[in-house]
């Protein structure tokens, strides 16, 4: 048989016991008398008499002896009362949490993004977030936007951050902001002081930006062709921090939406607006059978704001 160790037993007996019962023994054992406990709970002398009678009979022993107009706690009822008081630490624990889930001060917040978001506005969000929430846990998970719309889709995140055309029919759309894209460039560049660049202008540059399998990539490609110039990529890069310190190298020049600019914005840089103007758009994507905690509400409030205060709304 398996051994079972003495404070084993005494949580497996006041687990038996009903919160109103553990409260009466608590204030018996506080108070040393059933008046004086029945007068601090609001009730009879006789009816916590009744309930302290009805705790021995189902434990088996006593809690108390009588010593002349008080009560003396027995050894049983002296090893009971540590677990009586972690018994109550834990449901004030409980309220207090609760407390603060219904406020949205507390819990956990899973968000997934990608990768230029991540880097540029959710940073701010996520400190104006906690300054007022200090006890709420932030999650953030990366990816491609396919991959945090299924995030998203499948409930593991409460919250997602893609730019680009959203696909997926389980998830609720909306729009976060909207930045059209720069070429980025050493202060140097012989391109630096222009008012805008143009696909003509880019010709037999290396260009630094992601793919087409990218929403920027996409938008060059429509872009190049309608000037009649070939579109070559010499370095697919589809993170904003990659390209950014390629072209601190003097590796090339980096074309990125405003999202991404945040992200390598440095004194030594300098973001040239592309024309014909093309607009990259950022959307925040909900669970579509899920409702937003509260957490989720306050920091897409908070999202918003910095978006806005950054003008991309």
């Amino acid at each position: 048989m398996e051994n079972i160790s003495f404070d084993s037993i005494h949580v497996i007996q006041v687990m038996r016991l009903r919160l109103r019962e553990l409260e009466v023994f608590r204030q018996v054992m506080e108070v040393g008398s059933v008046t004086e406990a029945a007068r601090s709970l609001g009730t009879s002398q006789p009816a916590v008499s009744k309930m302290l009678q009805q705790v021995e009979d189902r434990l088996g022993f006593d809690l108390f002896v009588r010593d002349g107009r008080r009560l003396r706690p027995t050894a049983e009822a002296q090893a009971l009362l540590p677990e009586t008081m972690k018994a109550f630490g834990a449901l004030d624990a409980v309220h207090r949490l609760a407390d603060d889930l219904r406020v949205g001060r507390s819990g956990i917040l899973t968000i997934a993004a990608i990768p230029s978001l991540a880097n540029s506005l959710l940073p701010l969000a996520i400190q104006r977030f906690r300054e007022t929430r200090p006890h709420a846990s932030v999650v953030v998970q990366t990816g491609r936007a396919a991959e945090v719309t299924a995030i998203v889709s499948s409930q593991a995140a409460d919250l997602g951050a893609v730019v680009g055309p959203v696909g997926q029919a389980d998830v609720r759309v909306s729009e976060l902001g909207a930045s059209a894209l720069a070429c980025v460039m050493p202060k140097g560049h012989p391109l630096a002081e222009r008012s805008s660049v143009t696909p003509s202008d880019l010709q037999g540059l290396s260009l630094i930006c992601p793919g087409r399998g990218w929403p920027i990539g996409t938008m060059l490609e429509g872009a190049f062709t309608n000037a009649n110039v070939p579109l070559r990529i010499a370095m697919d890069v589809p993170q904003a921090t990659i390209a950014g310190a390629l072209v601190r190298a003097g590796a090339g020049v980096a074309v990125l939406d405003g999202f991404g600019g945040m992200c390598v914005a440095a004194p030594d840089l300098v973001a040239v607006p592309l024309r014909p103007r093309m607009v990259s758009v950022a959307r925040l994507i909900e669970p579509r059978h899920r409702p937003l905690s509260r957490l989720a509400l306050e920091f897409r409030r908070e999202l918003l704001a910095v978006t806005e205060a950054a003008g991309f709304r």
